[in-house]
């Protein structure tokens, strides 16, 4: 068991996974000429013509997002149907010959452009499947267009945190599939914009295993390797709009990805975190008959503390309407949720709390886990760690945050959370898994002290942060 331990954390994230990270929450903007056709998928044949947002404001969705607390935004500058958002020198099937901005409008520009001014993060989608190019299916001819294509966005929107390709693969306009050169197209990204994250069909961030923002109760980052090319297998890929991948869960066989079992046998181990992406609506683009659909703020608060809190992060797409404007009720609900959030952990507890370690033979001030960083962090006496944490008068808590320094690697398999009644322990939260962030909720109780305990680890913990919440 040692031996596989000292194996598994030899496994740790690069720099601009942990960036991605650190990132947490943001979102997503499905916004193309479906927008205007009313479809989830377009075919390709759809004319620049019905393109006009004619009240365009892109900083209206950046405001909306930040009130929710994201950090970042990820537009689809061209979908399935090739339409691109930017004035691409290499097609027609461009916003350069809608009637936006009399031609010279530029949608990926105004939203690269509110990021920067909000102090946002800017990340691009790009469609490998392309309904309109002549060339698809046609090896390298296509390979070079969309190479093409992505170089234009990593080289002139600034700088790019995230690159997010689906594994989407059907026909074209000529009947053909393409066989996507992946490598090229990961090389173009690392030559051109190196600090941003490659994600789903890449190397730095996976997929959940659906859209429906479920998630799995343990979640690891240390995977097989073979995962990174599951969503790059064309036979694996979405050939069609299907809204069961908007709705199906994670099924059991899926569920085991990174345990001291499941990894055992594997020669091959990569740091390979989750995203989970689900819509604030029932589609991905904006339909008017949906308005009354959007996600409660319950259910928001659920997928945000399942996906935050469980070593993933959340991308939430906020489709915009064809007049180019984020919906009331959609922007109302990201306020919502931005400050629902805020009054759940925007006061951490330990600020007035006394933290203890528990040694060989007795309790040792900490202060390692306060700050919120990796600077400084506590290592467990082998595999098995404890924390008291006290207070002067019992507190109201619902909520502990537990972080990991995942520049550690991925470590605590198994974690207690006790409160004092009586001067008994009791049980209130029991989990698996930490990594980078854990949220354990739990109904409301009032105590004096509480303690974590670690009760097994890879070799041993290395816990960076403790957060108390009300």
């Amino acid at each position: 068991m040692k031996q596989l331990d000292e194996r598994l954390i030899n496994i740790v994230p690069s720099e601009r996974q942990v960036m991605l990270q650190k990132t947490e929450f943001y979102a997503f903007f499905h916004f193309t000429v479906n927008t205007f056709t009313g479809t989830e998928w377009g075919y390709g044949t759809e004319s620049p013509e019905i393109f006009n947002p004619d009240q365009m404001d892109a900083e209206q969705w950046i405001q909306a997002i930040k009130a929710a607390g994201m950090k970042g935004a990820i537009l689809t500058c061209k979908h399935h149907d090739g339409f691109c958002l930017w004035p691409s020198k290499y097609t027609n099937h461009s916003v350069k010959y809608s009637p936006y901005g009399n031609g010279n409008g530029d949608i990926v520009k105004e939203v690269s452009d509110a990021c920067k001014k909000a102090g946002l993060k800017f990340g691009i989608y790009l469609s490998p499947w392309d309904r309109n190019q002549e060339t698809y299916g046609q090896g390298q001819a296509y390979d070079d267009y969309f190479v093409a294509q992505l170089t234009e966005l990593l080289t002139g929107y600034g700088d790019i945190f995230s690159v997010w390709f689906d594994g989407a693969c059907g026909e074209g306009s000529n009947g053909k599939k393409q066989v996507y050169d992946w490598q090229r197209y990961y090389d173009t990204v690392r030559n051109h914009m190196p600090d941003a994250c490659i994600s789903v069909s890449g190397p730095d961030v996976r997929w959940c295993g659906n859209e429906a923002g479920d998630t799995r109760p343990s979640e690891w980052s240390v995977v097989p390797a073979d995962l990174s090319v599951a969503e790059r297998i064309a036979a694996l890929s979405q050939h069609a709009d299907d809204p069961s991948f908007r709705q199906r869960v994670i099924s059991s066989m899926e569920e085991d990805l990174g345990s001291r079992e499941r990894l055992a046998q594997e020669q091959h181990l990569i740091w390979y975190p989750a995203e989970v992406d689900v819509s604030i609506r029932p589609g991905w683009f904006y339909h008017p008959q949906e308005d009354n659909k959007v996600r409660s703020l319950e259910n928001l608060m659920d997928i945000y503390e399942k996906s935050v809190g469980g070593n993933t992060t959340l991308l939430l797409n906020i489709p915009p309407m064809p007049n180019g404007l984020l919906h009331e009720e959609d922007v109302k609900r990201l306020q919502e949720l931005g400050g629902e959030i805020q009054k759940r952990y925007g006061k951490n507890l330990t600020e007035g709390a006394e933290i203890l370690v528990k040694g060989q033979n007795e309790w040792n001030a900490v202060r390692s886990v306060y700050q919120d960083d990796y600077e400084t962090c506590c290592h467990g006496n082998g595999p098995k760690a404890e924390f008291k944490i006290s207070w002067k008068t019992p507190q109201k808590i619902s909520a502990v945050i537990l972080k990991e320094n995942i520049l550690k690697s991925q470590r605590i398999e198994a974690f207690e959370i006790l409160s004092m009644r009586n001067g008994s322990p009791v049980s209130i939260y029991k989990g698996t898994t930490v990594g980078y962030k854990k949220i354990a909720r739990f109904p409301q109780i009032e105590s004096d002290i509480l303690i974590i305990q670690i009760l097994d680890s890879r070799i041993e913990p290395v816990l960076s942060f403790i957060g108390i919440y009300e």
